[in-house]
């Protein structure tokens, strides 16, 4: 069963994770964290503190050294996803943007992109055409449909990267910085974008360290230190007027003031 808070059940259990990079390099330190269907995360913290490596956790890219994760009430492991059903169930409701999308963008046309989820977990093909149309229309990138993806401007990309995720209508979207590189058009189209996905029901999970955007779309922060533990966790209001707790976690700084 499900465990809810509230009304809401849980989709993702953290408990007392933590990940290191080689045996080395410490990237997460003993985090728990509960997120809820239906609510906007932000995960705030500065560059390195373990705020997409917490992404790939959840996205079952990574498995933790210590811990646990459950994914929609059952253990999300590398065992459990070899089952093709548990694979495909889970991969049918989570999606990760990545914060780079050359990472993410890899055919040779848009269209070849947009398809290439639906297609690899077996929609009829007519299914999958009626979704590309949807999701290309949905991000206005219609006329994007035949070019290469890496011949275009770093916003046309973000929606790319968008739209073949919206193709499988995921339920969760994992958001690994996604105003990188934007300009501020591309910037504010994005927050809508988050915005209208909660409206419509989803769980938008967002990782970022820019406090303009974490204020428009946060129903909850949670922020993350350098030396990758979660030290606040609240209302977006509570947590972006913490100046002393920005400024700790190198999300702000204080300056100097001149002097006559």
């Amino acid at each position: 069963m499900t465990p809810e808070v509230g009304n809401s059940p849980v989709v993702f259990d953290v408990r007392g994770v933590s990940y290191i990079y080689e045996g080395k390099q410490m990237a997460l330190k003993n985090v728990d964290l509960s997120i809820c269907s239906g609510e906007s995360l932000v995960i705030l913290g500065a560059n390195g503190c373990g705020k997409s490596t917490l992404l790939k956790l959840l996205d079952g890219l990574y498995y933790p050294n210590e811990g646990s994760i459950y994914a929609f009430g059952k253990p999300l492991t590398e065992e459990a996803l070899r089952s093709d059903e548990y694979n495909f169930a889970f991969r049918r409701r989570v999606g990760l943007v990545f914060q780079d999308p050359d990472v993410q963008l890899f055919s040779p046309s848009v269209v070849d992109e947009v398809a290439f989820a639906p297609l690899q977990l077996g929609f009829p093909r007519a299914e999958v055409e009626r979704r590309i149309d949807w999701a290309l229309a949905a991000l206005q990138i219609e006329k994007l449909r035949d070019r290469a993806p890496h011949r275009l401007s770093g916003g046309e990309k973000r929606r790319v990267a968008l739209a073949s995720l919206l193709t499988l209508e995921p339920d969760i979207w994992l958001m690994d910085e996604p105003t990188t590189g934007l300009d501020p058009r591309s910037q504010s189209w994005l927050v809508e974008f988050i915005v209208e996905q909660r409206k419509l029901g989803k769980t938008m999970i967002t990782a970022t360290h820019d406090l303009s955007i974490a204020d428009e779309i946060a129903s909850r922060i949670c922020v993350f230190s350098e030396d990758h533990r979660i030290v606040a966790s609240g209302e977006p209001s509570d947590v972006l007027n913490d100046h002393d707790l920005l400024h700790q976690c190198n999300l702000a700084h204080y300056h100097a003031r001149a002097t006559v």
